[in-house]
């Protein structure tokens, strides 16, 4: 019997980022639903924001915050390959590999700001220039502590995060397939989509994400649960990269049968 046979999970990722996930827990056996609590759109005017940035080898260090500022922000790059670049965590690491670009700075551990704010490369940034491309209304951890650190920090924008708005039947259907029991784990790979899960939330629902179990790739989303009162168990995985999600689940499903 697969791993995972009888576990239903809600996979929350940005559509277009769900379908590899959801491969890899049906073939550990799980049955997968889809609500993205978050939408992802390129921004206009790259052309623009080219020409403002100029030569990227006036960088010391070009550093991508995530899969989809590779996703959007790559064709920057120009194809240049001898570039030093930094990523925020392993899947944005990927990207950039899958993109053809080799990654000179990625936290040794850990997959957000904090984790790459250790590596030495960043510990000494006086009069260095550091492109930083990301989305727009991220977190402001990143930019001002290398900025603090001495660095000459300039951002490009590349895409912009907004709530997903799901329809009253989804939600309806949602609730149906709880009542069911037919899903036991929900996915939430930042505190954004978290939030944005709690929020547009019905009644029903809310009591529903208390009882089940929720995958994060980190403390600091679990903490954001805890801080807006959702009791629910939390299983960590290492990273935010897909396989680490399901070996989380894989885990926990042992744990459970006593396997």
């Amino acid at each position: 019997m697969l791993a995972l046979h009888g576990v239903g999970v809600l996979v929350t990722r940005p559509q277009q980022q769900a379908m590899p996930l959801c491969r890899l827990l049906e073939l550990q056996g799980a049955s997968t639903f889809r609500l993205p609590a978050i939408e992802i759109h390129p921004l206009s005017g790259r052309r623009t924001l080219a020409a403002r940035l100029g030569s990227l080898a006036n960088f010391e260090l070009i550093i991508f915050s995530s899969a989809n500022a590779v996703r959007f922000g790559a064709v920057l790059l120009e194809q240049k390959r001898d570039l030093t670049l930094a990523a925020i965590g392993p899947a944005t690491a990927r990207a950039l590999n899958q993109a053809g670009y080799r990654v000179a700075v990625q936290a040794a551990d850990g997959f957000d700001s904090e984790g790459l704010l250790e590596h030495p490369a960043l510990h000494s940034l006086t009069g260095k220039r550091v492109l930083l491309i990301k989305g727009s209304h991220g977190r402001e951890l990143l930019p001002d502590e290398l900025a603090r650190r001495g660095a000459q920090v300039t951002i490009a924008d590349v895409y912009q995060r907004e709530r997903a708005k799901p329809t009253p039947a989804a939600l309806a259907a949602l609730e149906a397939h709880f009542a069911a029991r037919a899903i036991q784990v929900i996915t939430a790979t930042s505190v954004e989509i978290a939030d944005n899960l709690l929020k547009f939330a019905t009644p029903a629902l809310r009591a529903e994400f208390e009882r089940v179990h929720w995958v994060v790739p980190g403390e600091r989303i679990a903490r954001s649960l805890r801080e807006r009162g959702l009791p629910a168990p939390v299983l960590q995985a290492g990273s935010a990269l897909d396989q680490d999600l399901v070996e989380a689940i894989v885990r926990w499903r042992a744990s459970e049968s006593g396997a």
